[in-house]
């Protein structure tokens, strides 16, 4: 299961972009003044390089 969950973690962000859009793409509610489909990618942009950080320090590649 430790070799699995590197790859879970690095799955999560594509998986919440590609698979979240349907259920996100609305024109209300607005934060911040932008649409939500907006911010949510937005935040998903921004959080993949916390996702594909740890996996790369849960990963073996991080104890080279």
């Amino acid at each position: 299961m430790r070799a699995r969950l590197p790859v879970i973690l690095a799955f999560i962000p594509a998986l919440a972009l590609v698979a979240g859009l349907p259920f996100v793409n609305r024109l209300e509610p607005v934060v911040l003044g932008m649409p939500f489909l907006l911010v949510w990618i937005l935040g998903w942009v921004l959080a993949t390089p916390l996702f594909l950080g740890l996996a790369y320090f849960l990963s073996d590649g991080a104890r080279r």
